[in-house]
């Protein structure tokens, strides 16, 4: 029986060892492979995925995970031996109905489609990008199709980022959500108070913004020892191990709060990552347990705490030493009101709390119809601008402030966007419920954010995969989630911030 776990302890050193190289591969793409380069990646990547498919879908692998399983009672850490047996009965359920030439032939393409988005935004032509997601659109179609035959092919990728997600709830959650969204928006408008926005359109040195990601990661605890800042074309992290946590930013001369509130984001997945208990490095419950809990912890420190007057004040001073020419006229109190607005805009990333479920909504139901095949690929700049002006009444200039702004369909990636709302509700609520014993106001006077990481690898860093989702999901939360929190959360800080 201890033959059982320690031959699954192999199997999971390799696997972790394929997912490693690919990861680096990613990595070395988005942050500094040359332009031209993807043609190399996409043949390593195409091997190795290639390589890690027949190690997992071998018909030795099920006699093992069945042998492991028996022998997890009896094994001091049975808890997590039958965990990883269940995430990788997970794993062969979703690639195993899947042709290995075909699994290996998507990943390569993903590669392939990276490159042609990132020129196609670079020059504002989706019709470059457009050939690629024909066939990403087709081919996880077909896979969703192959992996659950009777179950709705965009439900099936939902799963895969959010175990038990489906379309209804997904409708019912941005229902609620928009109902509060929208008027509220109507009522700031048309009689909420002017916050002065003038002095954030001058020239940031980006020298000056280097040193401020610095300093964010510092007051958030990323040890620069294990975690380190590139720059991509959109940022993102990677999480290899406890030990090694990367993530991007990207600059922008004119825009201040993009890099502050990337870094403040990304660095919220870090956190994540970093915590998670080390004995469960290199097996497959390393890592955040979805997609939507992993997006609470960047959207709450993003927000919550990166947004708040504590932490505002906190960033004050290292504010005024890089640009204090800039910002000799302007209040701490007006940069807080600044960075809160809610104002519509194009750009996602960059969106306000309370507008940012519109953007999310516009790429869920877009990303549905593709899916559900009642979209064509062709049609697809056209639909995303009638949405932006039904959801936000604006008007998209081009493609690469429309369509083409976002990496996620390039990577395959259909049915995550759903994850940035739902882990900002779950967010919200884990606030709410860390208010009753945490005092935030001390901490921010301390300048130690210790407490809010203590109590969030308590309730959910810790555990990595090793707990199912649901269970997660009330750890962070404090109990059921309930969205009535977001909305709560939302109409009580923008009544105030706008006095309506």
């Amino acid at each position: 029986m201890k033959d059982a776990i320690s031959a699954l302890r192999v199997l999971e050193h390799q696997n972790y060892a394929y997912r490693y190289a690919q990861s680096v591969i990613n990595f070395d793409g988005e942050t500094v492979a040359p332009a031209d380069s993807a043609d190399g990646r996409a043949e390593a990547i195409e091997v190795l995925s290639r390589a890690q498919f027949e190690l997992l879908t071998a018909p030795s692998v099920d006699q093992l995970l069945d042998q492991a399983d028996a022998a997890a009672d009896a094994a001091p850490d049975g808890e997590q031996v039958h965990a990883e047996v269940r995430e990788l009965r997970r794993t062969l359920s979703q690639i195993r109905p899947i042709p290995a030439e075909e699994y290996a032939a998507f990943e390569r393409l993903t590669q392939e489609a990276t490159a042609a988005w990132a020129k196609a935004k670079k020059a504002s032509e989706f019709s470059v990008f457009a050939p690629y997601l024909e066939k990403l659109v087709a081919g996880r179609r077909r896979q969703a199709q192959q992996i659950a035959p009777d179950k709705d092919p965009y439900e099936t990728l939902l799963d895969q980022y959010e175990k038990g997600l489906t379309i209804e709830k997904c409708d019912q959650f941005f229902a609620t959500v928009r109902g509060a969204i929208v008027p509220l928006l109507e009522a700031i408008q048309t009689r909420g108070s002017a916050i002065r926005t003038d002095f954030l359109d001058q020239e940031w040195p980006v020298s000056g913004q280097r040193v401020l990601s610095q300093k964010v990661m510092e007051l958030w605890g990323l040890d620069p020892q294990r975690c380190v800042l590139a720059e991509s074309e959109h940022p993102f992290t990677d999480g290899f191990n406890t030990r090694d946590v990367r993530i991007t930013t990207h600059y922008m001369p004119r825009d201040l709060l993009s890099n502050l509130y990337s870094v403040a984001h990304e660095g919220g997945h870090a956190l994540y990552e970093l915590h998670v208990d080390p004995k469960l490095d290199y097996t497959v419950l390393a890592g955040g347990a979805s997609m939507s809990l992993h997006e609470s912890q960047s959207r709450l420190f993003e927000n919550m705490v990166g947004r708040s007057r504590g932490c505002i004040h906190l960033l004050w001073s290292a504010m005024q030493e890089q640009f204090g020419g800039q910002l000799a006229a302007v209040t701490e109190e007006e940069l807080y009101r600044a960075a809160n607005r809610a104002e519509p805009g194009l750009i996602r990333t960059e969106a306000d709390e309370l507008t940012y479920c519109l953007h999310i909504m516009v790429r869920y139901e877009l990303e549905k119809a593709l899916i559900h095949g009642e979209l064509a690929v062709a049609d697809l700049p056209a639909a995303w601008n009638a949405k932006y002006k039904e959801y936000l009444g604006l008007d998209v200039p081009d493609d690469a402030h429309g369509v083409l702004q976002d990496i996620h369909w390039a990577g395959g990636s259909f049915g995550y966007f759903p994850s940035y709302a739902l882990g900002s509700a779950y967010a919200a609520q884990a606030m709410a419920d860390l208010e009753r014993s945490i005092d935030f106001d001390g901490m921010y006077a301390s300048g130690d954010l210790a407490p809010l990481r203590e109590a969030l690898a308590r309730r959910l860093w810790h555990y990595g995969n090793l707990k199912e989702t649901s269970w997660l999901v009330e750890s962070l939360c404090g109990g059921p989630f309930d969205p009535q929190y977001y909305v709560d959360y939302l109409t009580r800080k923008y009544t105030q911030l706008y006095n309506l």
